[in-house]
């Protein structure tokens, strides 16, 4: 089992969010870490179809790379999402995963039976995002959705980084403070997803 998965939702590789991954990575793994990444652009996903076969054990019914995503979802102990802002919400190669774990959602809530809103376990979940405006509310809709989808993870959001006023691929890297805020992020969800931020006793 990985310790942390690594979510690549933009659609370009060298983007201003996966390039804050990728320093949030380096960090968990520098905190000891071990670390799988995925680049949702380079799966084969379809979008959720709502054949609802999922009723009846709580997984996809839909051959394709989510199945293998699924399993890592479910089986790793901490999760780094990123994805840019499009229209206050999050790219579409995201929303196809959110939506697909709709199956989780099912497994959770209807064929487990566990009260609304309750999660199971200690998972931690970090969320990195940018957008090109400065809107005040420009993140408001993309957390809400967030949220509800690492319940349907059993992950609380441990930490989410927010930036404003990035649009152009490398616009990041003229904000260091930003990278480093992500390294030292990832750093900390390790020590958190290990254990080794606990203060002896």
């Amino acid at each position: 089992m990985n310790a942390i998965l690594a979510i690549h939702g933009s659609p370009r590789r060298g983007g201003n969010t996966s390039t804050l991954l990728n320093r949030a990575i380096e960090g968990a793994r520098g905190g000891g870490a071990e670390v799988e990444e995925v680049v949702l652009r380079d799966l084969k996903m379809s979008p959720c179809l709502e054949l609802y076969g999922c009723k009846k054990t709580g997984r996809c019914v839909i051959r394709d790379d989510f199945q293998e995503l699924c399993d890592k979802l479910v089986n790793c102990r901490g999760l780094m999402l990123a994805s840019p802002i499009f229209f206050y919400a999050v790219s579409a190669h995201t929303k196809i995963l959110m939506d697909r774990c709709q199956s989780l959602w099912v497994r959770k809530y209807w064929i487990d039976g566990v009260p609304f809103g309750e999660r199971r376990g200690s998972r931690k979940g970090l969320f990195i995002s940018a957008g090109a405006t400065r809107g005040k509310k420009l993140f408001d809709g993309v957390l809400l959705s967030i949220r509800y989808f690492f319940d349907a993870l059993d992950v609380e959001v441990w930490r989410t980084l927010l930036y404003r006023g990035l649009d152009l691929e490398g616009d990041v890297l003229s904000h260091p403070d930003y990278l480093e805020e992500a390294f030292r992020t990832g750093q900390e969800l390790a020590r958190a997803v290990l254990g080794t931020d606990k203060e002896p006793g």
